[in-house]
């Protein structure tokens, strides 16, 4: 059974980040599951840090990202979510291509949420686990 209080569309959901760094790092939503969302972000000039690694601070935003849509499509009409916190481990190094992020709840409640954020390589290597709580506003 699905999750998801709203109903988006993959265009719509990846017209929501236009003009935002969402868009400008070029973080794209990929799939909408029952209990899942995915996205991508390339692995470029954009998202590197000086010595041509991916930097720790895109992952964070496309985990960041993620969960906060995912928490957003997981609460009714009227309300919000806001992050309140989020962490990050680095676990591999990765130069170019690009990252899949696969994001999956781990506590919904009335006032909170937790979501895990996996960051995997082409290779379906795990690179970042992120994990993101978000207050239920409204």
């Amino acid at each position: 059974m699905a999750i998801w209080k709203r109903s988006i569309t993959l265009a719509e959901l990846n017209a929501l980040g236009q003009n935002s760094l969402v868009a400008h790092l070029g973080i794209v939503f990929t799939a909408i599951g029952d209990e899942t969302l995915e996205a991508t972000m390339p692995v470029d000039a954009r998202t590197h840090q000086p010595f041509g690694l991916l930097h720790g601070g895109a992952s964070v935003v496309l985990a960041e990202s993620m969960g906060s849509i995912a928490g957003y499509l997981c609460v009714e009409e009227g309300k919000s979510v806001v992050g309140i916190e989020v962490n990050a481990s680095h676990h591999r190094a990765v130069s170019s291509g690009e990252v899949r992020g696969i994001c999956r709840a781990l506590h919904l409640g009335a006032r909170n949420q937790t979501w895990q954020i996996e960051i995997r390589n082409q290779r379906d290597q795990l690179c970042c686990s992120s994990r993101l709580t978000v207050a239920v506003m409204g």
